[in-house]
């Protein structure tokens, strides 16, 4: 199978090549980091850049996890530079990075070092706070929509765009699953990854005492992506099912489950005060594949699953996406990128005697940023000023 170029990425990533920023991709496991990686090697050495120039280190193989420690990678690195003597700038891919010990010291010694050019690559949030002054970060989201459709173009594969939306609504978006046989092939590769971030990801990090709970708060997380809440509501939603936890063990387990990637967080936005709300926020899936394949709800969400599914796609086109609030209407996303602004309601259908449910909150805010209301409908309903999309046209736009 040809692997499609992520464009998406690769144009956002490309004019940092070469400058002495570090570059972070920070994004779920197995959502094509690694492949992103070596595109960019890939780029790199149609510069006339020597191989010797470009070092390449996996942190979780085992052909590299003698060098976890900072003094050994140094050494690796200061030994290769010396062997070969590459000309010019050292051009270095360290996947996997939170595996390495202290490996923050680590960059800053090698960067103070040698002239080098740091492409970093990991699936732990924790490193989007790492504090240094010129770092570039780029969060890589699995496949969209459009990319899927790339992928079956380039492989000459035959599809209608109705069947691979009904598939991604299924399976999501890590890339292997296009490469699988079958459905089960599919799920139990979808269960193999979900298994993974939990275990090798969260418990294997440790400060997590109570495996049954984690599993127990993904699962409700997972059962009620898109709602509205606190730590003390789901504290309380919890112990209504028989788990006994503190509301400090929830918020840590929270922290856990949003730093192994299995789901992100977005903040309620107040849009006439300008300012985020501390009350409650809203969970959604990664990867909206990972969720379905646990079945922990009989009957899906359409509404919610949507909603999922445009929060993951605003965020690879680079977007910060809040869940916002205007008195008392809820607007289920604001998202901003530099000056830009876009106001988006969801909907699984929209009833026509209900229309104003979905436009009437939109309608409410007074700017002149474009406003969207997104749902499966086919028909046009676009009314004062709010465009109405369909949601496949949405995503493949």
């Amino acid at each position: 199978m040809k692997l499609i170029p992520r464009t998406l990425y690769l144009d956002r990533i490309a004019p940092h090549i070469g400058r002495p920023s570090v570059k972070l991709l920070s994004g779920m496991r197995r959502c094509g980091k690694t492949v992103l990686l070596s595109q960019l090697r890939a780029i790199i050495a149609e510069q006339d850049i020597s191989r010797e120039s470009l070092i390449y280190i996996d942190f979780e193989s085992r052909e590299f996890e003698h060098l976890c420690e900072a003094q050994a990678l140094y050494d690796f690195i200061a030994e290769a530079v010396w062997t070969a003597r590459p000309a010019g700038k050292l051009y270095l891919f360290f996947d996997e990075i939170q595996k390495m010990k202290e490996w923050q010291s680590a960059i800053c010694t090698l960067r103070a070092d040698f002239d080098c050019d740091i492409y970093l690559a990991g699936s732990d949030s924790r490193l989007l706070s790492y504090a240094a002054p010129d770092i570039e970060i780029f969060r890589i989201q699995p496949f969209t929509l459009s990319e899927i459709c790339q992928f079956y173009d380039a492989n000459q594969l035959p599809y209608t765009k109705e069947h691979l939306f009904v598939n991604y609504l299924k399976y999501g978006g890590l890339p292997a699953c296009l490469m699988l046989p079958d459905e089960h092939a599919v799920t139990t590769y979808l269960e193999d990854v979900y298994h993974s971030i939990l275990v090798k990801d969260i418990l294997s990090a440790g400060a997590i005492r109570n495996s049954s709970l984690l599993k127990g708060l993904a699962d409700f997380l997972f059962d009620h992506i898109g709602t509205l809440f606190s730590a003390r509501s789901i504290h309380r939603a919890l112990r209504e099912t028989g788990y006994k936890m503190t509301v400090e063990t929830v918020l840590q387990y929270l922290g856990r489950l949003l730093e192994g990637m299995l789901f992100s967080r977005a903040g309620r936005y107040d849009i006439k005060a300008g300012a985020l709300l501390a009350s409650s926020e809203k969970y959604y899936a990664c990867d909206i594949g990972l969720r379905n394949s646990l079945r922990t709800m009989e009957n899906i969400d359409y509404n919610k699953l949507f909603e999922n599914i445009v929060y993951l796609e605003m965020q690879s086109r680079g977007y910060d996406v809040k869940a916002g609030k205007l008195g008392g209407y809820d607007i289920d996303f604001v998202c901003t990128k530099g000056g830009e602004r876009v106001y988006i309601q969801v909907a699984y259908l929209i009833i026509l005697d209900q229309m104003g449910r979905e436009f009437g909150s939109l309608e409410k805010i007074k700017d002149h940023y474009p406003k969207y209301v997104i749902s499966n409908d086919v028909v046009d309903m676009s009314r004062n000023g709010i465009r109405h999309l369909n949601i496949m046209d949405f995503l493949l736009e």
